[in-house]
């Protein structure tokens, strides 16, 4: 559930893409097939992710984690993700790597995914084969599942900002555009599959019993798919080192393969304030010269700093922002405990019985069904966001906007009230509608507010002081941080409410609440571009 962020040093907000001399050039055009090869990553990630979705709640309940630890889990990721994303969005813009800036990063959080889902699919019969004593194996049956979901969890969620800045660095303009498109369709397929995954009953195939359990199966699934997602991702295009471009382009660079403008930095960029082209050799030695600038600006970028672009933006971004923490709380909640509520609520299963017992067997099969829902809204979620653009021309982004709130929060409101298999698995096409609309329109009421303030610059220059201009990575970071924000307040909020009210029925209805705050926030206070 992560994204890209950015650091301005002091008050410079400026973007890469928007001056400096590198604005008419662009990289040349990339064939389909490497932007589907670049895609592929998303397919991984979501498909782990959906696996995660799927399992992590029963895995933690499983182990014998108490309630009062419930929500801790959920709790530490998104506090580390919230502190340290910037610096490592920052950290890749600066980074000198050989093999380029974007995917040694990549690389590592891939590396970090795969062991967190090692961890915590695995820890509990791990730890079992080695330790004997009771008490003992369940403290650290516990832990080494915990340690799991918040490394796969810290990596999942940083590992997106990587993958779109390598995508911006290395295509045009319209190969971002339809990269953005087959990276929205392929998250959505990989979703799918790996709800589906999920949903089937392994423990009663012959890889189950080759496996063990439907937890191994699951990370053999899981760990191949996101192994050869991630091998192909990485080799789809080629990425400039960002050495080379400091030094000047040698005499063998081709237009096929052109270098990154990098050190030729003016102010800060975040990871999505790339600026693409090629880089002539009197540039390239004019950004050699501001190669100390870029480094203590980079010095500067702090938790601080993002703080401050968020209290001194306009108003418009600030209530957009709101809206967009609330709309990610509602469904966080709702979705991050939806397996679990299949298996307590509609189906009346016990994940603290005993795993060979009739209730926790019914629990099980809750699970598998939730897994189907979670999949009916995956699928949802794609062909929602196919027909948003034929939508839009008639309700527009106000509409679009209410109507996913609307929708999600009187499906999950009426899932809480009546619990049933059927009208529960039918109302998921709606948590589909919410995903959609959380992805896509937020970030086109942030390209409509900086098409206009670029035309209020164009007409009147001399009133948008160039220190003062935030720039675009910026304004889609402090948008990109409330996922994390919301992911905290879900982990430290929905653990109380469960204890408190004795169900996790509470979570849905919580969800349902909170979704109906939302449209009501977003018809009076999000503004929109006429």
């Amino acid at each position: 559930m992560g994204g890209n962020s950015g650091q301005a040093g002091g008050h410079i907000y400026k973007s890469l893409a928007d001056d400096g001399p590198f604005d008419s050039v662009e990289p040349p055009k990339r064939p389909t097939s490497r932007l589907i090869m670049h895609s592929m990553a998303m397919f991984g990630r979501e498909f782990c992710y959906a696996v995660e979705a799927a399992y992590v709640t029963p895995v933690l309940l499983s182990v014998g984690l108490p309630n009062s630890l419930y929500s801790i889990v959920w709790f530490l990721s998104p506090i580390l993700g919230f502190l340290l994303q910037p610096v490592v969005g920052s950290a890749s813009d600066h980074c000198r790597s050989r093999w380029g800036r974007r995917r040694p990063y990549i690389l590592t959080l891939g590396v970090m995914m795969l062991v967190g889902m090692a961890l915590y699919l695995n820890g509990d019969t791990v730890v079992a084969a080695l330790i004997a004593n009771p008490r003992r194996k369940l403290v650290w049956a516990v832990s080494v599942t915990m340690i799991g979901v918040v490394l796969f969890d810290f990596a999942a969620d940083f590992i997106d900002g990587p993958i779109k800045a390598y995508l911006f660095d290395v295509c045009s303009h319209q190969d971002k555009e339809k990269g953005l498109h087959y990276h929205a369709l392929f998250t959505g397929f990989g979703g799918a599959l790996g709800y589906l995954s999920g949903a089937i009953d392994w423990a009663h195939l012959e890889l189950g019993r080759l496996l063990g359990t439907e937890f191994q199966v699951m990370f053999f699934f899981s760990a191949l798919v996101l192994t050869l997602c991630f091998i192909v991702h990485l080799c789809s295009i080629s990425e400039a080192p960002l050495t080379d471009v400091a030094k000047g382009i040698p005499p063998q660079q081709t237009p096929q393969d052109p270098p990154l403008s990098s050190d030729g930095m003016y102010e800060y960029g975040s990871i999505e304030k790339v600026k693409n082209g090629y880089v002539n050799r009197e540039l390239a030695m004019q950004g050699a010269k501001n190669k100390n600038h870029a480094e203590q600006t980079c010095r500067e970028m702090t938790l601080k700093s993002l703080l401050r672009a968020l209290v001194s933006m306009p108003s418009h971004y600030r209530y957009l922002c709101i809206s967009h923490l609330i709309g990610w709380t509602a469904f966080l909640s709702n979705m991050l405990f939806f397996t679990d509520f299949m298996g307590q609520i509609v189906y009346g299963g016990d994940p603290y019985s005993a795993h060979n017992s009739t209730e926790f067997l019914i629990y099980e099969r809750g699970v598998e069904v939730g897994c189907w829902g979670l999949c009916i809204n995956s699928v949802f979620s794609s062909l929602y966001s196919y027909f948003q653009k034929f939508l839009v021309s008639y309700i527009g982004l106000k509409g679009l906007y209410f109507t996913g709130y609307l929708l999600f929060g009187l499906g999950t409101g009426f899932i809480g009230l009546f619990p049933n298999v059927y009208s529960t698995l039918v109302l998921c096409s709606l948590f589909g509608v919410m995903s959609s609309t959380l992805y896509t329109v937020p970030f086109n009421l942030i390209t409509e507010y900086h098409r206009e303030e670029e035309k209020e610059r164009q007409q009147a220059p001399g009133r948008h002081p160039d220190n003062s201009v935030r720039g675009k990575g910026m304004d889609c970071a402090t948008l990109t941080c409330m996922v994390q924000l919301a992911q905290i307040l879900v982990g430290g909020g929905l653990g109380f409410l469960v204890n408190t009210a004795g169900s996790v029925v509470i979570v849905v209805i919580t969800a349902s609440a909170v979704a109906l705050i939302g449209c009501c926030f977003v018809a009076l206070f999000v503004r929109y571009v006429n």
